[in-house]
């Protein structure tokens, strides 16, 4: 699945951090791939000032969580003469190769299934990490694993979630502003009213899933056949598609094109803080949730051996411990009010009935509202499972034949 975020990253630290470094005494490094703009820039600063530079930080900024997912892969490869594309700065002098793995990398939760089949990420010590029982049993459980990638209560902890959203409805309240309705769940996407002047993600499963939900069904229905009226549903919503995009959906709206568009939150927030003629809520029946995570890469497959004899030695447990204080660093009730309102996803540490929300949320009901929704909503609502390979193809050759009807 492909997620983006209009703002720009922050890469200064990471900078800051390794030249501080050249020439100095050997420090400890804690080397990071997150996802930009995932982890705001005075988080990181105040990291820094905690750890008081006893620790060089190198975190490095991704666009796309595809392209970490792709390093993950990587890793486990031979290596080649490539080397990273993070700085072309001459007087860093020689860069670091990407043969060189880094500690903890963001992965959302679409892709850690396969992350875990394929041996690409190894989970987490829970009992290094202070505040994990303080996470919520929902979270817990979305990452729990057996080494297929299933969802297994008894299976290990395969990753940290820091940040969540989901998917949801946006629209121009002025275009509305004719009709005696206002969008409020996926079924008001049919309306006639909106023919050529609705744009959706280019994404089957969000469009096939929440045509599912409008049904009355789920997001990771493995049998289309026992929905009949699938098909039928979804060519009715195609014909009133006038745009589908999974990175310009926000344009047409933006310009009055479309009147409505179904896109991702972290995508919506910003936009709704920019422009006072959008609305957007999260439809009643539920919606789609994804997640950004913590992992742990794995280790090479040809150095396993020599990784499993230095598994106890003091380099390794003190790289154990920066890890796991950098996570439970993200989960400090500070630091947790940070990332929800500065990177427009909520932390899972946040619930809507916590006392003392941050005045951020308090003071904005709209945003208090996509951030974290009604109970009964979320209860409603699904993280979208990786499904078996004929089921994904079924979802696809549906969708190409939707869409060229």
């Amino acid at each position: 699945m492909k997620r983006r975020s209009f703002i720009l990253g922050a890469g200064v630290l990471t900078l800051g951090q390794l030249l501080a470094a050249c020439g100095g005494e050997k420090k400890s490094t804690l080397q990071v791939r997150l996802l930009q703009n995932s982890i705001p820039a005075v988080v990181l600063n105040q990291y820094r000032k905690q750890i008081q530079n006893q620790v060089v930080l190198d975190f490095v900024p991704v666009a796309q969580l595809q392209d970490i997912f792709s390093q993950l892969q990587t890793w486990q490869q031979t290596p080649t003469t490539e080397t990273s594309q993070r700085f072309n700065l001459p007087f860093l002098g020689r860069r670091k190769p990407d043969g060189v793995i880094s500690d903890l990398v963001t992965l959302g939760d679409y892709w850690l299934a396969s992350a875990i089949a394929q041996e690409l990420i190894q989970p987490l010590d829970t009992q290094k990490l202070k505040q994990w029982q303080q996470l919520p049993l929902r979270w817990q459980a979305l990452v729990q694993r057996d080494r297929q990638g299933n969802l297994d209560p008894n299976g290990a902890v395969w990753g940290a979630p820091y940040r969540w959203g989901s998917t949801v409805i946006v629209y121009r309240l002025d275009k509305l502003k004719h009709f005696d309705w206002l969008p409020t769940d996926w079924s008001d996407l049919w309306r006639p009213e909106l023919r050529d002047r609705l744009s959706l993600l280019d994404q089957p499963r969000e469009i096939i899933g929440l045509t599912l939900k409008k049904l009355g069904h789920s997001y990771n229905t493995a049998d289309l056949t026992k929905v009949p009226q699938l098909k039928e549903e979804l060519q009715n919503l195609h014909k009133l598609v006038k745009f589908y995009s999974s990175d310009t959906y926000l344009q047409p709206l933006i310009l009055g094109d479309t009147w409505v568009a179904v896109g991702w939150s972290t995508d919506i927030l910003p936009m709704l803080q920019r422009y006072s003629n959008l609305g957007a809520v999260i439809p009643a029946s539920g919606t789609a949730l994804w997640a950004d995570l913590w992992v742990r890469p794995a280790a090479k497959k040809e150095t396993n051996k020599d990784t499993n004899q230095d598994r106890n030695s003091p380099n390794k447990s003190k790289s154990d411990d920066l890890l796991s204080q950098w996570i439970d660093f993200c989960w400090e009730r500070a630091i947790v009010e940070q990332i929800s309102l500065r990177t427009k996803a909520v932390s899972p540490m946040l619930n809507q009935n916590q006392p003392n929300l941050p005045k951020g949320l308090q003071n904005n009901s709209l945003l208090n509202a996509l951030l974290l929704p009604e109970a009964d909503i979320l209860e409603k609502s699904e993280f979208m499972q990786p499904l078996p390979p004929e089921v994904t193809q079924k979802y696809q050759d549906l969708w190409v034949e939707i869409r060229r009807s």
